[in-house]
């Protein structure tokens, strides 16, 4: 999609074609381009589908009432901040009282119209011609556009001085895919963090594999997990400096500290097993939340935690173990099938076993259920069989 096809979309002619495809259904695209072209023009007809398929795609995202009338291009929403994780974000800015806002890499806006949401003002920057207008287009379409001003403009020349926080989410993807060296970021990540270390406050949105060696002594890091799924990592500046939280949405559920425990010991596997959400394992908190359970790793290079006695808590999930084997498949398949295991969800850490070619090999077949965790013991290739605890 160009500028002009996108500008064609906002003009009444698309703007209306957009809105007659609300609930339009993908796997009927060619019958509804078909008739659509007898009274559109083809290109804009495109675009219009184009579009719809993307509202679709972004309800996961922000939910079906904005993404219905917001506007993106293929690369903004799937790089677009969670609605959830951008709510979180500006509410921690609004609590430091910050009242403007510096946002660098705006992309289609996502961040932007989470913080004006809450009264804070923008500049949203982006360098690229259509990101620019997208972004534009849903501080108009969400009401927000008196408190977002988007500049088309390489953000490395913007002057904040005069914003209380600056927040950057540099470009982490390329032409052939994600970039995994942050020097490569658009732009760098030594950029982005001389420019956070210059402001009063600051948020540096970063992949959530970072080296923790990478974060600087004068940082927090976070990671922020939505759902059990892991998000993204940010770097704060202004805030507590060598601090590190794992935070669990919706909450939002926040393990912290300034001085992590060393590694739990590993010992046998007990009554119950742990599996500690990604944004803990990710901020190497887990000896935290195993000291919270008064439990032990089951193996010291595994991020699953065990113990004698349940309780409850919101950072692992736990299930009750019945099996702790050596890894066979012959006897799982005969286990399954003797306690008539239909349903049968495999879990993997430290196995280079994949979970679908288990089940395909397994062939679950019954009424009950089963949790097989696929993972070293004590260095030994082992199944531990469960299920979720209840409650």
């Amino acid at each position: 999609m160009t500028p002009e096809d996108f500008a064609a979309l906002l003009a009444p002619e698309g703007h209306a074609l957009l809105d007659s495809l609300r609930d339009y259904d993908p796997a009927q695209e060619l019958a509804v381009a078909t008739r659509l072209r007898r009274e559109h023009p083809a290109a804009l007809v495109s675009a219009a589908l184009g579009q719809a398929r993307l509202r679709q795609r972004a309800v996961a995202k922000f939910g079906a009432e904005d993404a219905g009338r917001m506007y993106f291009t293929p690369g903004g929403a799937e790089m677009a901040t969670r609605a959830s994780v951008a709510s979180y974000r500006a509410e921690r800015l609004a609590a430091l009282g910050v009242r403007s806002v510096a946002d660098l890499c705006c992309g289609i806006g996502g961040d932007a119209l989470a913080l004006a949401r809450l009264g804070i003002r923008v500049l949203a920057v982006d360098h690229d011609l259509l990101t620019v207008a997208v972004a534009r287009a849903n501080a108009e379409a969400l009401g927000l556009a008196d408190l977002i001003e988007v500049r088309e403009a390489d953000v490395t020349e913007i002057d904040t001085a005069g914003y209380d926080a600056v927040f950057i989410d540099p470009a982490r993807r390329g032409g052939r895919g994600r970039i995994f060296d942050p020097e490569s970021y658009s732009p760098p990540l030594s950029w982005a963090i001389a420019t956070a270390r210059a402001a009063e406050f600051a948020a540096v949105k970063i992949a959530p594999g970072i080296p923790h060696e990478a974060v600087p002594a004068e940082a927090e890091a976070e990671w922020i997990s939505d759902q059990g799924d892991v998000k993204e990592a940010v770097l704060w500046f202004g805030t507590a400096p060598g601090e590190i939280r794992a935070t669990l949405l919706p909450g939002p559920r926040v393990l912290a500290t300034s001085d992590p425990l060393p590694d739990p010991e590993a010992g046998p596997v007990g009554r119950y097993l742990y599996e500690p959400d990604g944004a803990v394992i990710r901020a190497h908190l887990v000896a935290e939340v195993a000291q919270q359970l008064g439990g032990r790793l089951i193996d010291p290079t595994i991020a699953y935690i065990t113990a004698d006695e349940l309780r409850e808590t919101p950072y692992a999930t736990s299930y009750e173990i019945t099996d702790v084997l050596p890894f066979g498949l012959k006897r799982l398949k005969a286990l399954m099938r003797e306690r008539g295991v239909g349903i049968l969800t495999v879990k993997k850490r430290g196995s280079a076993i994949e979970p679908e070619e288990l089940r395909k090999k397994v062939k679950p077949q019954g009424p009950n259920s089963a949790t097989v965790f696929l993972t070293r013991v004590a260095g030994a290739p082992s199944m531990l069989i469960g299920s979720p605890t209840k409650g």
